[in-house]
Order: structure tokens, then sequence, then C-alpha cells
């Protein structure tokens, strides 16, 4: 699952960032608490958050993450468009609530090992 499959399924819009990168989301990281995303040690994690700063995006370079998704439509400041920009990684916006959000991509996934 790429970042473009990402925005489809998450009824999302690509805000920051290549939307045509092939890499793969290899971990799905769902959390508001920036300490605690540092805390993963899964690789090409995919966050998901409803933190909408530049500290979102700093975190996930950090942890060498695939991209960012920030759910329930918040509004991103010029500041996180342009550090995520900057960085290279993928900004999602999407409408979907935290919970919808997981659930879509958990059933993503496993339509995804189904085949």
């Amino acid at each position: 699952m790429t970042i473009a499959d990402v925005v489809k399924i998450l009824d999302g819009k690509l805000m920051a960032g290549d939307g045509t990168s092939p890499r793969a989301v290899g971990a799905v990281v769902a959390n508001d608490l920036m300490s605690d995303v540092l805390l993963h040690d899964a690789d090409d994690i995919l966050l998901l958050t409803s933190l909408a700063s530049d500290q979102a995006i700093r975190t996930a370079h950090i942890v060498g993450a695939m991209g960012v998704v920030v759910h329930n439509a918040k509004p991103l400041s010029e500041t996180m468009l342009k550090v995520a920009n900057d960085l290279a990684i993928p900004l999602v916006s999407s409408p979907l609530s935290k919970y919808d959000a997981c659930v879509r991509l958990h059933d993503a996934f496993l339509a995804e090992e189904r085949g």
C-alpha cells in the first residue's frame, strides 16, 4: 500500500510531498503524542495523528515515516506544509476520524494479504 492508496482509502487529499512514491506502508501508528511515536521501531511508518503542527512532520522524519495523515480534516498550517515539502514527507488530510481511518486501513491490509 503506497501513499496514493492511502489517499484513496481515507478519502484524503495530498497536501504536501510526493504522492507518486512507490514506498509501501510498513506499519501504521495512530498517536497524538509525538514522544510515544519516537518509541516505535518499525520501518516505513504511516503516522495518523490529529496534531496539525510541524512537530508531527519533524517526528515523522526522525522515525523514518513514509507519510503523515492528519485526520478530522483539521486545518494545516503553512509551516506544516513547508516542513513536509522540505523534508519530502507526504502529508495527507483526511475527513475521517482516527478510528474510522484505522478500520479502513486495517481492512485494506487484510484485502491486500488475501490478494
